[in-house]
Parts: C-alpha cells; sequence; structure tokens
C-alpha cells in the first residue's frame, strides 16, 4: 500500500543503554569492538500501541577526545544487508571518518540482529535453473514461516526507525553513508528529515524517480562489454584471449541447450563435488565478478578458460559469490523493500524485453521479481518516495566507472538533485567506492568540512582499475 508521509513527530525516546559487544562479518574472520543496545520501536508506527520489534544499535566511539557532534550513520544495501555485518568488513575504511565522530550502525528492520527476515532456500537457489512455479512456491514458503507484519520492512518505516536512534542518542544532526540499496535509504532520510541531516555520502548512488529492477541486464551488460573491450584494447590481454565477445556468446548459448556435467572441487571444504553447469551458474558468477576491480581483472581470464572447456574455476567463482551473498542477504526483508518500492513501479514503457532478452542475464532475473512480488504484501511507502530530491544537504556522491547496477550515469542524475554536491567518478572501478585509494581520507574532509564546495578530490585521479591477469599467476611483469 501506498500512504502518505508518515507521522515523524513521535515524542523523543528514552536513551539507550549502550553494553561492551563485538561485531561479526559472516565470514568470522573479522570482528570489531562497539557498543550495543536494543531499542524497541513498534513494528506498525501507525499504531504505538501495538506489537513491538527491537531495531539493534551499535556505536563505535570517536578516536578524538574533541569528537565532532554529528556521528556518522552506516548504512548497508542489498537490500537484506545487515549494516553491523557490513561494518565489520569495512571497518578500516571508516578509520578517518571515526578519527573525528562516532560510528553509529544500526541493523535495518528485517536484518542482522533486528528482527530478521531469514528464509532458509536451497545452496543452489541463485544458479540452479528453477522455473518461475518454483519461484513462487518457494517465495510463498517463506512468506508463511515468518512471523512478522511483512508489509512494515520498508524503506519509509525504516527511515522513521533511524531518526528514532537519533533521538534515543540525543544527537541534533547526523551525517549518513549509504552503499547501493542503502543510498535510497539515506536520500529519504534527507528528504524527510533535512534539518537533522548534516551530511550524506552516497556510494553508487539509487535515483530515487527509477525502480530498481529493469535496468540490471542492461548495465549488466553494458559494464561487460566495456570490461571485454578494455581487454581487446590490451595488446597482451588480446592476444592470450582473443575475441571473448563471441565466444563467451556461444558458451552461453551451449550450456542453455545442454547443462554439462562436471566435477569441481567446493571452494571451502576442497571435495569435488558433482554438478551440471548451467547458464545460471555462469549468469552469476560473471555478473558477481563484475562488481569490483579485483575480480574484473581475473574475469577475461576465466571466461576464456570456460570457453575452450575448463568451467570448474567459473562455477567455483560462482559458487563462492552466491553463497556469500546467501550468507548476508535476509530475503525477506529484501522481498518487503522490492514488493512496494520497485515492482508495482515497473510499466511497459519502462521494459524492453527485447533489449533484455539480448543480455546475458535475460529477462529472467525481472521476471523473478515480478513473481516473487505476485505472493508477497505490498507495503507501506512514503507518497514522495520516487519523487525528484532537491535537497540543500550537503552530498558527496561516489561512483564506479565499470559499476554493472548503479553506472555513474546514476550518480550524476542525483548530483542535479542537490544544491551543495561533489560527484567522484573511480576509473577502472565497480560498485562501492568506500575502500578505494584515497577516498576514505576524502570522506573525512568532506564530512569535517560540512560542505562539498571547494573540496579538493584530485587524488581521486590517480585512482585506476588492475591490470588483467594473463593466467593463474596474475598479470604480466
Amino acid at each position: 500500500m501506498i500512504v502518505g508521509t508518515p507521522a515523524h513527530s513521535a515524542p523523543r525516546v528514552p536513551g539507550l543503554k549502550l553494553a561492551d559487544c563485538r561485531l561479526e562479518h559472516p565470514t568470522g574472520l573479522r570482528s570489531v569492538d562497539a557498543r550495543c543496545a536494543f531499542l524497541e520501536v513498534p513494528e506498525d508506527p501507525s499504531h504505538p500501541e501495538g506489537g513491538k520489534i527491537r531495531l539493534h544499535v551499535a556505536v563505535v566511539a570517536a578516536l578524538s577526545k574533541k569528537a565532532a557532534a554529528e556521528p556518522l550513520f552506516v548504512i548497508s544495501g542489498g537490500p537484506g544487508s545487515a549494516a553491523t555485518q557490513f561494518y565489520a568488513g569495512a571497518a578500516d575504511a571508516f578509520e578517518r571518518v571515526r578519527r573525528d565522530r562516532a560510528l553509529v550502525i544500526v541493523d535495518q528492520r528485517g536484518t542482522g540482529l533486528s528482527n530478521p527476515l531469514d528464509c532458509d532456500f536451497p545452496p543452489d537457489f541463485e544458479t540452479r535453473q528453477i522455473s518461475l512455479a518454483t519461484v513462487r512456491e518457494l517465495t510463498q514458503s517463506c512468506r508463511d514461516r515468518l512471523h512478522a507484519r511483512l508489509e512494515f520492512y520498508t524503506t519509509s518505516v525504516a527511515v522513521r526507525d533511524l531518526d528514532e536512534v537519533r533521538q534515543a542518542l540525543g544527537a541534533e544532526r547526523i551525517g549518513l553513508y549509504g552503499v547501493s540499496y542503502g543510498t535510497r535509504v539515506v536520500e529519504q532520510y534527507a528528504r524527510r528529515y533535512p534539518t537533522h541531516t548534516y551530511a550524506v555520502i552516497l556510494d553508487g548512488a539509487v535515483v530515487p524517480e527509477l525502480a530498481i529492477g529493469p535496468a540490471i541486464a542492461l548495465d549488466a551488460q553494458s559494464t561487460l562489454d566495456r570490461i571485454l573491450a578494455a581487454c581487446a584494447r590490451d595488446a597482451d590481454c588480446n592476444r592470450r584471449f582473443p575475441a571473448l565477445t563471441p565466444r563467451f556468446a556461444r558458451l552461453l548459448e551451449a550450456v542453455t541447450k545442454t547443462p554439462r556435467p562436471i566435477d569441481v572441487p567446493d571452494p571451502l571444504t576442497g571435495r569435488n563435488a558433482h554438478t551440471n553447469v548451467t547458464r545460471d551458474q555462469i549468469v552469476a558468477a560473471v555478473r558477481l565478478l563484475s562488481y569490483n576491480s579485483a575480480t574484473i581483472a581475473i574475469l577475461p581470464l576465466l571466461l576464456d578458460e570456460a570457453a575452450r572447456g575448463n568451467l570448474a574455476p567459473l562455477v567455483a567463482q560462482a559458487i563462492m559469490t552466491t553463497r556469500s551473498l546467501a550468507d548476508q542477504i535476509s530475503i525477506g526483508m529484501h522481498n518487503s523493500v522490492v514488493c512496494a518500492e520497485d515492482v508495482p513501479f515497473f510499466s511497459a514503457a519502462d521494459v524492453d524485453r527485447a533489449a533484455l532478452a539480448r543480455t546475458y542475464i535475460g529477462t529472467q532475473q525481472l521476471d523473478g521479481l515480478i513473481e516473487i512480488c505476485k505472493v508477497w504484501p505490498r507495503g507501506v511507502i512514503d507518497a514522495d518516495l520516487h519523487q525528484p530530491l532537491d535537497s540543500r544537504v550537503p552530498a558527496l556522491i561516489l561512483s564506479g566507472e565499470l559499476d554493472p547496477i548503479t553506472p555513474p550515469a546514476n550518480g550524476a542524475r542525483v548530483a542535479r538533485e542537490f544544491h551543495d554536491v561533489l560527484h567522484v567518478v573511480a576509473a577502472g572501478q565497480g560498485h562501492g567506492q568506500l575502500g578505494t585509494g584515497c577516498v576514505p581520507r576524502l570522506m573525512a574532509r568532506f564530512l569535517n568540512a560540512g560542505t562539498a564546495r571547494g573540496l579538493d578530490a584530485s587524488c581521486t585521479q590517480s585512482i585506476a582499475g588492475l591490470p588483467f591477469f594473463l593466467d593463474f599467476a596474475g598479470p604480466a611483469p
């Protein structure tokens, strides 16, 4: 359902009683110290006397004894990713910011420890060629197992939660960093609460006016085309991996017609496992490998090996990346967001199915979202969620030149909706610039200045993509 602007004048909530805690990444390889608490909020904000859920809030103190009054809230992507887990894996990139201000990390409702909407899907769900009927059946099962009011796990409600946390911490104004879907949350917070927003950092910006979905396959194809074109322009890469574009197309066609049986060692256990390589496995691997510069560098090598018949390295990448993604995403929260904020806004005019069919992803990803939302409750959204911004909040927008999901054109469009803004495009980079080159230093300078005007971003001109791997030993010396 779509509602008007929710009431945002709730009374001040009691202060949080923080206690020592540790934030852990899902891999278990990284954890960081913090102070944590739970804040109780209504599941349905329009009925505060009704059922409650608990928001998991973590605070990482500033290093300076003279810390800035405005903390930075860290918002993760997905939708469905837990911010505390994201921060645990990216804490080093925030250390420059943390010198001068505290960091606040809130697991968005439906994720992490904030009443997570988790469902156990088959481990090969993302890579197995399954019918839309099976997608609907799995989604119904997920929906029916979750004990939650699923229509209240959307961006519009989460933004209200963030302001409840702000009040509980006694902060008059806050800065916000958001990555990917998290930029939608940040944008809407700045729209709803401009007087309480000090500055925003949008890393891989989502355009407020656009539904996410119809352009995913087109943007992914554009990025792959540019990666393969860059390989063709590189003498060593072109000589080592000739004619990758037509060879990749032939590979996709072949496994679409006849899945190819292979034995591949499990990337974690090393045990051999028999599998039938499907188009979906290859698509998942290529899409996720194009997300950052480190894996972009090895992509031509993996495609060449696969085209020559050695599918195991690419399949192993598909297994690792999709398994990691499944561990980090609360599917129920993801569905509540996309089925309220995106799929209902798909229109025939915006969906060129013929163009989608020409991409390596095809129409299946879009059709899968539509099928999911046929059985998932449509939730609450602000009436202006998809309206353009006209914001005077200072903004730093970060884009990756090769971003396959939020390309630089997104950042350029969003930049026109802020009055005080700097848009930085990092050459050769994929999705999310948080830990890239001098970006952590640039973010800290921006927040300390409180304006993008006059901000010197010349250090980002030295950012470049990694050289292509010519074999599994690495790039040419």
